[in-house]
């Protein structure tokens, strides 16, 4: 389990809200994005964000922004559908693009690596 770091606030609830998202992230991100990945321009990004957000180094609001973002990601209710061909994935996009800037670096080289052997390997997970 996930230690609490001075200065991290946690309301309650937050921790088992956080393990609903992985659940939820964990069961659908790799066929949601075997789906999406000729769509996508951002696939590489994407799955470093899965492996450091299941990082258990990672911490914890790091977690939870990142969770939240995938969970948006792979959840089938969209502000714009994904199958909308060219703009489908724009707002997938947008909010994955603010957690990245929200988490300030904390995907690592070791993520990347191992989102470039998912890829490289055919998503096999």
């Amino acid at each position: 389990m996930d230690e609490v770091k001075i200065g991290e606030i946690l309301l309650p609830g937050d921790r088992a809200e956080q393990d609903d998202k992985a659940r939820r992230v964990e069961r659908r991100f790799w066929p949601t994005l075997k789906r999406a990945i000729r769509h996508i321009p951002f696939a590489r990004d994407l799955v470093a964000a899965y492996y450091c957000a299941f990082d258990p180094k990672t911490p914890l609001r790091t977690r939870g922004i990142l969770l939240g973002a995938l969970a948006y990601f792979v959840l089938p209710f969209d502000i714009v559908p994904d199958f909308v061909a060219l703009i489908g994935f724009s707002d997938d996009i947008a909010v994955l693009t603010a957690a990245f800037a929200a988490i300030s670096g904390q995907i690592n080289e070791e993520h990347y690596a191992k989102a470039d052997a998912a890829l490289r390997d055919g998503l096999a997970n």
